[in-house]
């Protein structure tokens, strides 16, 4: 792996780090934009490399459960691509979830997002919804997390 891209993985590395340490808000529901890769571009010729999707949605609040209502990917036009939920999932304090999206899937594309909605009958902490990108090929692996984003404070 070239310096340059070096360079680049922990440049995102370092920014996470920074927003581990942020303070998380209070709200009892969210919509929350999550980008994700189902491929980047790497080498001088910009190759597909393609990637992992692993999709985590962490409880951070210590006493009360939150409710999933709903989890879609979209690939890079907006268009929905798969709805993950055909019902609500709860989640407990301090538990997560996780949802996948295999290597082979390309259908996402460079700028696939998921929508995930939430909500919870209390105010509680938000929880850490972020997708994390993984992959190894000939002996070079790559993996990053990318934050998500509310978009709207009350999900529809």
């Amino acid at each position: 792996m070239g310096l340059p891209l070096v360079m680049v993985f922990m440049g995102l590395l370092f920014n996470d780090i920074g927003h581990a340490f942020s303070d998380g808000g209070i709200s009892a529901g969210e919509t929350v934009y999550v980008p994700v890769y189902s491929h980047i571009y790497v080498a001088m010729k910009g190759h597909p490399f393609e990637l992992a999707i692993s999709l985590s949605i962490r409880n951070t609040d210590l006493t009360e459960p939150i409710t999933v209502l709903a989890v879609d990917y979209y690939d890079s036009n907006g268009k929905l691509v798969r709805k993950y939920l055909t019902k609500n999932r709860d989640v407990a304090p301090l538990a997560s979830v996780d949802f996948f999206v295999s290597e082979s899937d390309t259908t996402g594309g460079f700028g696939a997002s998921f929508l995930v909605k939430w909500k919870s009958t209390k105010r509680v902490n938000e929880p850490i919804i972020e997708g994390v990108m993984a992959s190894t090929k000939s002996g070079q692996g790559i993996s990053f997390t990318s934050r998500g984003r509310t978009i709207r404070e009350k999900p529809e």
